[in-house]
């Protein structure tokens, strides 16, 4: 009886040590990112930075033009992720909701198409954009991240589409409510959780692309993030240090938007685990 604390020091030691193991690499990036040319390859290193260089911040800015490149990413990445949780609430209402023939066979596609590696369908695609004329444009990047994030986005909301009760939907068309607003309505605010959950989702894969970036945009002008930072390396030199920062600062949006939507990630995606 007396012993009982010990099981539970020893989980709260092993959960910081998975903390302090899993939050490293990004402190270990800020360090770098404070660091000199010369203070990077000293061995040992210094775990703190002695002499904090906060110029670097300002150099991938006015040096690289790295505000451009987020406006572009962020430009790209809402549009995408917009779009696809307009198309795919849709998509997923009429799944879980309306009767028709083939629905596994429609939700199988949906999954496959989602399972195909972006390096496929780049030269096809690029013919195509060319011939549209949309190479180096935001749709030249948006449209394939459609092409992916839209599968995630339909199978995360027709499954919490399915569980609210169809009595709710039913009593809105007895008031007279179109499928469009029992959708705004009653699905969207009851489906709050996978909704943001395929937001979040939606945003950081394309906030994070780099494949169909470097090969469809070749304008400096509308680089994103990830391409972008593939030109702080050069053939010979490699400037470390300003790398570190640029994603320091490519991170933070990514990390704030999680911290203000956690509540709804958490609930969305363990959502459907316990079942009644």
């Amino acid at each position: 009886m007396k012993k009982r604390w010990i099981p539970r020091l020893l989980l709260t030691l092993a959960v910081i040590v998975i903390i302090v193991f899993m939050f490293f690499p990004f402190y270990w990036l800020f360090i770098m990112s404070l660091k000199g040319d010369l203070d990077l390859y000293k061995m040992p290193p210094d775990w703190i930075a002695k002499n904090p260089r906060w110029d670097n911040y300002k150099t991938i800015f006015t040096d690289h033009n790295l505000g451009q490149n987020l406006q572009n990413s962020f430009v790209i990445a809402f549009s995408t992720t917009l779009i696809s949780v307009l198309i795919g609430s849709w998509a997923a209402y009429a799944l879980a909701k309306f009767r028709m023939r083939f629905k596994s066979l429609i939700l199988g596609i949906v999954l496959a198409v989602s399972m195909f590696p972006g390096i496929v369908v780049v030269s096809p695609l690029y013919m195509q954009f060319s011939d549209l004329k949309i190479i180096n444009t935001y749709w030249a990047l948006i449209l394939p991240y459609l092409t992916f994030s839209l599968p995630m986005t339909i199978w995360i909301l027709q499954s919490f589409f399915k569980q609210i009760p169809d009595a709710l939907t039913e009593a809105s068309v007895i008031d007279g409510a179109g499928p469009m607003r029992t959708l705004f309505q009653i699905l969207f605010p009851l489906a709050a959780p996978g909704i943001f959950t395929a937001f979040i989702l939606t945003f950081i894969g394309a906030w994070n692309e780099l494949l169909f970036a470097s090969i469809f945009i070749t304008d400096y002008r509308k680089f994103t993030v990830p391409r972008a930072l593939t030109l702080f390396s050069g053939q010979y030199t490699s400037s470390w240090q300003l790398i570190a920062a640029a994603s320091v600062v490519i991170t933070l949006p990514l990390i704030v938007m999680v911290l203000l939507l956690q509540k709804w990630i958490v609930a969305g995606l363990t959502a459907g685990g316990v079942k009644d």
